[in-house]
């Protein structure tokens, strides 16, 4: 028998080791309520001939769950020609990825002429069906170019892309940093102002209106840190729906939306704490991913699928590596369709619940805070098992398996810094 001395030692270590976990707020589900399917393509990255997978990371590459590709990513497109065997290259990549693939046709010093041979050698010769389709890679950052020119240039190679094949989707216009608020700098209002003026004029051609958006670096000059990144997702919540408003306002009905490209950085930093390849910049973007699902977003493509060497460390994958934002699409890869009212009181921890194919509860739980807790969780509307199957992302953990989460307490146990996919079964 141990001394009472020491008893009491042990004891106070075991407190100071694993201190008891705060119990913070309380996640809930509605499943009597459902919102509508979740777009496939939600789900995309960008890719181009700048930035291709290597050999050694096309198995991983085949197994990312990217359902969308963007291509050829980024300003490449407005920079030079597409060419026949780049886009069948492309076509075979995409399809080996299980991708659905879109073009961006060349805006800058590109013709009517050239976007509509594209389409037909795509689309007529080759039937390979594409069907989304954008012009010009963020008409913004063009020099001296204004909106009245970005519409008589869009309209005209819109309309010779149409001509020859009608079925196609067009994207746009594509601008590099729409702002969160109304309240904004006025080289941020300018995006806003681009992309009003865009639809005056081709709301009745753009099927879908696309944005992009790298909320860091602030200035040149500026670091991020894990307090920014922590602090920053909830301005999705405000993005989307000044959109969808804008939409509205300007041509008087709805139209979907798309974020084209979006990465927390625009900068090619690394090896940082909140650089892309960063273990919580894969927090921030399941949390940013879940909030854009809620918002019902059509197509989001990550900026990037792959980038090595000098290129920044913006790709899910990177030369040799597998960097920690791939595991999110991981977890999203066995999550739901049919998108679920969802709710948390806690400012750190977001929950995105939507129900499965097989009838199963799918919720993603995201906590971007620095300590584990402890939160409630009430589901309504249907009756479930009371163990969840569990995956986990975090410093310790890619996405892995882990121990049944017991739900019978009606509480849930979130590590710090971390991603959490619970499948429930229907009882």
């Amino acid at each position: 028998m141990l001394p009472f001395r020491l008893l009491c030692l042990l004891v106070v270590s075991l407190f100071i080791v694993t201190p008891l976990r705060a119990q913070e707020g309380t996640l809930t589900v509605d499943a009597s309520t459902e919102l509508g399917p979740i777009s496939p393509y939600i789900y995309g990255a960008n890719y181009g001939p700048w930035a291709l997978v290597s050999l050694d990371m096309m198995p991983a590459a085949e197994q990312a769950g990217v359902t969308h590709l963007r291509f050829p990513a980024g300003n490449w497109g407005d920079l030079n020609n597409i060419t026949p065997f780049q886009l069948d290259m492309f076509m075979s990549q995409a399809r080996l990825f299980g991708s659905e693939p879109s073009i961006s046709v060349r805006l800058d010093q590109g013709t009517p002429e050239q976007a509509a041979e594209l389409v037909r050698y795509a689309n007529i010769e080759k039937g390979y069906g594409i069907r989304y389709w954008s012009i010009g890679n963020e008409p913004d950052l063009f020099t001296d170019y204004t909106v009245e020119e970005l519409n008589r240039e869009w309209r005209a190679i819109a309309l010779a892309m149409e001509a020859v094949d009608p079925s196609i989707i067009l994207i746009g216009p594509e601008v590099s940093q729409y702002p969160p608020t109304e309240a904004g700098d006025p080289y941020n209002n300018l995006r806003r102002d681009m992309v009003r003026g865009f639809l005056e004029v081709n709301g009745d051609l753009v099927d879908i209106v696309s944005i992009h958006r790298y909320p860091f670096p602030i200035s040149m000059t500026s670091s991020t840190t894990i307090e920014d990144l922590r602090d920053n997702p909830g301005e999705w919540d405000v993005i989307i729906p000044n959109l969808r408003a804008l939409i509205r306002d300007t041509i008087g009905h709805d139209l979907p939306v798309a974020v084209t490209e979006v990465n927390s950085h625009w900068d090619i930093r690394s090896g940082g704490e909140t650089s892309p390849d960063s273990e919580y910049h894969a927090i921030w973007w399941a949390d940013v991913l879940g909030r854009m699902i809620r918002q019902q977003v059509e197509i989001v493509n990550y900026f990037n699928l792959s980038t090595s060497a000098g290129l920044g460390s913006f790709g899910l994958l990177g030369r040799y590596e597998v960097r920690p934002t791939y595991y999110v699409y991981q977890l999203y890869k066995q999550f739901g369709e049919t998108l679920l009212t969802s709710t948390s009181s806690d400012a750190e921890v977001t929950l995105t619940a939507a129900l499965r194919s097989d009838g199963a509860l799918t919720l993603m739980i995201v906590n971007r805070g620095l300590a584990g807790k402890t939160i409630n969780l009430e589901i309504a509307g249907i009756t479930v098992s009371e163990t969840a199957d569990a995956w986990l992302l975090d410093a310790a953990h890619k996405a892995d398996p882990v121990e049944p989460v017991d739900l019978s307490s009606g509480s849930v146990d979130l590590p710090a810094a971390s991603v959490m996919l619970l499948v429930i079964q229907p009882a």
